[in-house]
């Protein structure tokens, strides 16, 4: 596209110089040998003056000498002879033919003659006796062409000029379009190859720079597609840590036995699967909001229905199991699925990595700009919490995958609230989940949390 355009506009450019320069060149020959004639034709009518007055060849000889061709030579007098008799009258160097004064002598009007090393101008002229006479003015070549060659150089020089600074400009303008399509295809193949960090600077022509915010927008639209794929696989696959728990936990109670022996390697073996799955899914993504516009829950009825189901699994392993603050609708801008998915994270960590008879409790506190839900256990705790935090966004360890509390923290997050991990009353972890009312970022609310909480917090 750049050398198209280069050849364009140096063929359109070329055009018109030649349309231009050609006929103002012959114009200024026209012109320059206008100016010679027109000269010779002053120092002729100069002469004619004098001639009309007098054919006294002494007062002649002056006034040829007396004028600039007459000086150079190149001035004469062609007199004729008198009707009484006598003969003609020729002053200063004739260069004419007779022929040619015979013929002005006829139709008396100047002419010009082309003689040998440039031209003669003939001007006829009538003197006393009324007779024509004829004054002859020699203008060399070199007085025709004075100055053309210097004029047609110049001009010469600013077509050339006029060529070079288009083909330049061309150039120029090529290498402002040609770049940003250039960056826009390098994109395009770099996308197409999976490399989705690819953008393109938005500059340029109006119309490149629309594809190019066209094409950003539309690898950015790629990019959280995939992100959302990746995360709904994530998603679903972590769910399945539920119903895997409690067929878990049921196969351990089937007691001896190939059956049973059996039933324990297969759970063990889908939970393996599941892990795999969420590893291979897990990927950095921009966080989304998992809530969306409008949604909403009753976080209290959430409670109660999980810990209805987890209850039961408590009493088989001899849980204790303490809940408040659900004794009042507590409305919060979370789905209810995905509350549901952050409370079977967290309980389901409590009965995998805890041991059996283990208590834990769950308490739900609502303030006037926040919602906080704390998951207490009574086992070993986390020596580390920020580097279990970190776990969610850089894949698991000791055997845990670590997306449970991702899902916690993208949920708390979506409020304007966080997650954050501490040591429970109860002497085990407590995980505290801030959701915030409104959307809303809240400032260093933790220790106001748990203040407020555990105040409330009561036996059930």
């Amino acid at each position: 596209m750049r050398w198209a355009l280069v050849k364009v506009c140096l063929a359109v450019t070329v055009m018109v110089v030649v349309a231009f320069a050609v006929p103002l060149g012959l114009v200024i020959k026209e012109m320059a040998r206008d100016r010679a004639f027109t000269n010779a034709e002053r120092q002729a009518a100069a002469l004619g003056t004098s001639l009309s007055i007098t054919t006294d060849r002494t007062q002649l000889d002056r006034a040829v000498a007396s004028t600039q061709a007459g000086a150079a030579g190149h001035m004469a007098v062609h007199i004729p002879a008198p009707q009484d008799g006598g003969e003609a009258v020729r002053i200063g160097t004739a260069r004419v033919t007779a022929k040619d004064l015979a013929t002005v002598q006829r139709t008396p009007r100047a002419s010009i003659t082309e003689v040998r090393g440039g031209f003669a101008l003939l001007q006829p002229t009538a003197i006393s006796t009324g007779q024509i006479a004829i004054i002859e003015v020699y203008v060399p070549e070199g007085e025709v062409t004075n100055g053309l060659a210097t004029a047609w150089l110049i001009l010469a020089g600013v077509g050339i000029a006029l060529v070079v600074g288009s083909v330049a400009v061309a150039d120029r303008l090529g290498v402002r379009m040609v770049q940003p399509a250039q960056r826009l295809a390098s994109a395009a193949h770099d996308l197409g190859e999976g490399r989705l960090g690819a953008r393109v600077p938005e500059d340029g022509p109006t119309e490149l720079k629309s594809a190019a915010v066209a094409f950003n927008s539309m690898a950015d639209q790629v990019v959280q597609l995939l992100a959302n794929e990746r995360e709904l696989a994530a998603d679903l696959s972590h769910r399945l840590r539920t119903p895997l728990t409690v067929l878990r936990l049921n196969a351990a109670s089937l007691g001896d036995g190939p059956a049973a022996d059996q039933t324990r390697a297969a759970v063990e073996q889908l939970e393996r699967e599941v892990d795999t799955i969420i590893r291979t899914a897990r990927e950095a993504k921009p966080q989304t909001q998992p809530g969306g516009p409008g949604a909403g829950c009753d976080a209290s009825e959430v409670v109660r229905e999980r810990m209805d189901f987890w209850s039961a699994l408590a009493e088989d392993e001899g849980r204790k199991v303490r809940v408040a603050g659900i004794d009042r609708p507590v409305r919060i801008p979370v789905a209810r699925p995905e509350l549901v998915a952050a409370l079977d994270a967290l309980l389901g960590n409590v009965f995998r990595h805890t041991p059996e008879g283990t208590a834990f409790s769950v308490d739900v506190h609502n303030g006037d700009d926040a919602v906080i839900i704390l998951v207490s256990d009574a086992g070993p705790g986390i020596a580390d919490p920020e580097a279990a935090l970190a776990r969610g966004n850089s894949g698991g360890r000791d055997g845990s995958t670590g997306l449970g509390l991702d899902i916690v923290r993208r949920v708390a997050e979506s409020t304007g609230g966080d997650v954050r991990i501490g040591h429970s009353v109860l002497g085990g972890t407590e995980v505290r989940i801030w959701i915030g009312l409104g959307g809303r970022a809240t400032g260093a609310p933790g220790r106001r949390g748990h203040r407020v909480v555990r105040r409330r917090r009561a036996q059930h």
